[in-house]
């Protein structure tokens, strides 16, 4: 059994310096070569890997190609960007197992709703623990504080923006969590 990654907010093709610029890149060809490099040396074949929306921008054709170049088994949760027209895409490659607009995840005892966009769906009842509540896993905003809505309910973010563009190890996600309650 392979392990679990989440991302989101790959915008390949993203042709805007708003998004390449503060993730370190001078255009979007960069951008897209370096999240395809990190991916691919993180990522096994026998990984699950949740995009949490925005795969890409612009040009199709060359996006699902990026997409195709990935490695893992890719669960796809659409995003404001992605279209009826790139969901169908996304629907015919090999490496996507999924396509939804959100969906619950359950692991280790914990349970994660995965969304693209913030989403209040956990209880803060001081009392129970972590395991007993729901944790949005999100993107979106392209914050670079994983944190930034902590203080409107159990959200995390996970976009590449805040990860060096790179998937984030579930496991390595409950760590965080645990340390941050």
């Amino acid at each position: 059994m392979g392990k679990i990654y989440v991302t989101s907010d790959w915008h390949f093709g993203h042709d805007k310096d708003f998004i390449f610029g503060p993730r370190g890149f001078s255009n979007p060809y960069e951008m897209n070569d370096a999240i395809v490099k990190n991916h691919n040396e993180i990522v096994n074949e026998d990984d699950d890997v949740y995009v949490l929306g925005d795969c890409m921008l612009n040009d199709n054709e060359a996006g699902i190609e990026l997409i195709k170049s990935l490695k893992g088994k890719i669960h796809v949760i659409l995003g404001n960007h992605d279209t009826n027209a790139r969901a169908a895409l996304y629907r015919n490659c090999d490496n996507i197992v999924e396509v939804c607009y959100a969906t619950v995840l359950r692991y280790r005892a914990y349970m994660f709703y995965l969304s693209h966009y913030p989403t209040m769906c956990g209880n803060h009842d001081a009392d129970k623990p972590m395991e007993r509540k729901v944790i949005n896993l999100c993107g979106h905003t392209h914050t670079t504080d994983r944190f930034a809505d902590w203080d409107n309910g159990l959200i995390y973010h996970v976009e590449v923006d805040a990860h060096e563009c790179k998937p984030v190890l579930l496991d390595d996600i409950i760590t965080e969590l645990k340390e941050k309650k």
